[in-house]
């Protein structure tokens, strides 16, 4: 969930798995999968912001500036004088 508000700073929150896409016209228009749409005081970015983090927090994409899934265990060099016996 994300918290938002209304053009009247009525604030709530926003299931942001529901999210199609965001429009900025000026105000920001906010459709969800649902076909409903919803009008927020939060700019396009604010929101496009708070959705990835809402994201980020469930481990579905790395954080900021994490490049690819983490290093594993580190592999054993070959040859390291260890007797397989």
């Amino acid at each position: 969930m994300i918290r938002l508000s209304r053009l009247d700073g009525e604030v709530f929150l926003l299931n942001a798995e529901l999210v199609k896409y965001v429009e900025s016209r000026p105000d920001t228009f906010i459709t969800l999968t649902t076909g409903d749409r919803i009008v927020v005081a939060e700019s396009m970015d604010e929101v496009l912001r708070r959705t990835l983090e809402y994201h980020q927090t469930k481990s579905l994409l790395p954080p900021a500036g994490q490049q690819g899934p983490p290093a594993g265990p580190p592999v054993p060099a070959s040859g390291s004088g260890q007797s397989g016996s």
